[in-house]
């Protein structure tokens, strides 16, 4: 419990960190993001879910 508590400490921060250092960028993929048809959000979505899966599990083996 206490890992999935960091993690979600480190999108958090991640997160920020972008919206601070890059607010124009964030603004336009915001508006990339709501002209996304779904079915590509949702298959981006998967992708990186997949992405981050896999990145945990060689971080932690």
């Amino acid at each position: 419990m206490k890992e999935f508590i960091i993690a979600i400490g480190l999108i958090l921060f991640i997160e920020g960190l972008l919206c601070a250092l890059f607010p124009s960028k964030i603004k336009n993929m915001s508006k990339l993001i709501e002209v996304m048809p779904t079915n590509s959000l949702r298959t981006v979505g998967m992708i990186f879910a997949v992405l981050g899966f896999i990145i945990v599990w060689f971080g932690k083996s």
